[in-house]
């Protein structure tokens, strides 16, 4: 079977002002969806869903995003849902999407504070050492299923997507002490990743979009670095989503698998 990693971050890459803890934690989202289902069902369903609330907007050839910030500021398409009859039914909608659909889900937060304070001047670049804990996650779960997938990511600027390339290129090629290089390539499909645009409209990426901060708190609550969620939509996400975590065959542990945290 075919699978693809779609991948999306909450919060930012560098070493600045982490006494800020919303800056302090960077999470990678990772959303992996079988590569048929996701032509046949997942995609199409998401059209749908979109056509349903915004199809005014669609109709005039007006693009759809789905997009975390515009959706909680109402912006563009999504200033319909100041009206809160509106915003509930598409709330609704999108949790029964996100409850009844299939795939895996892998975040990695990492503590950059503690990181920086541990490591110092030889600290991790956050986001390339997270995506790395992911493909590394990634690669084992498609060996476990006897599966094969490549990865996508949404472009994040000239240099930054330079990187990013650099960086799974060396995973490919080197692999970690953790996994072997010749595990990665019997698993990876591609030498290289691939990098979209958000106006490209791809489906996973939006979701993962939609999922990196709630799923974000949502772990660090669980670790007690954060008070409880508030029960605003954010709660109803991580509540629906909490059964999609990748987990290890047996015992169904999550801390490790479906949950990364480097301090």
């Amino acid at each position: 079977m075919l699978y693809r990693l779609y991948i999306d971050e909450s919060g930012d890459h560098t070493y600045r002002n982490l006494t800020d803890i919303s800056r302090r934690y960077l999470c990678l989202m990772g959303c992996i969806v079988e590569s048929q289902y996701y032509e046949s069902s997942f995609n199409p369903d998401l059209i749908a869903l979109k056509q349903r609330h915004f199809g005014d907007f669609l109709n005039q050839g007006q693009p759809v995003i789905l997009h975390r910030s515009d959706i909680i500021n109402k912006r563009g398409p999504f200033k319909i849902l100041n009206d809160s009859d509106r915003e509930q039914a598409f709330n609704d909608d999108l949790l029964l999407f996100l409850k009844y659909h299939k795939y895996t889900l892998i975040a990695v937060v990492i503590d950059k504070s503690n990181h920086a304070s541990r490591y110092g001047q030889a600290a991790f670049h956050p986001y390339h050492y997270c995506l790395t804990v992911m493909l590394e996650r990634y690669c084992s779960f498609l060996r476990y299923y006897g599966g094969h997938g490549d990865v996508v990511v949404e472009t994040r600027g000239k240099v930054e997507d330079q990187q990013l390339r650099a960086v799974y290129k060396y995973f490919y090629t080197v692999g970690t002490r953790y996994i072997s290089r010749g595990s990665v390539q019997a698993v990876l499909t591609s030498n290289s990743i691939k990098l979209q645009p958000k106006t490209a409209q791809i489906a996973g990426l939006e979701i993962a979009d939609i999922l990196a901060h709630p799923c974000r708190q949502g772990i660090l609550r669980e670790k007690n670095i954060v008070g409880a969620l508030g029960p605003g939509f954010g709660l109803q996400v991580w509540q629906c989503v909490k059964s999609k975590f990748n987990r290890r065959q047996g015992d169904g542990r999550v801390l490790g698998y479906g949950h990364v945290f480097l301090g």
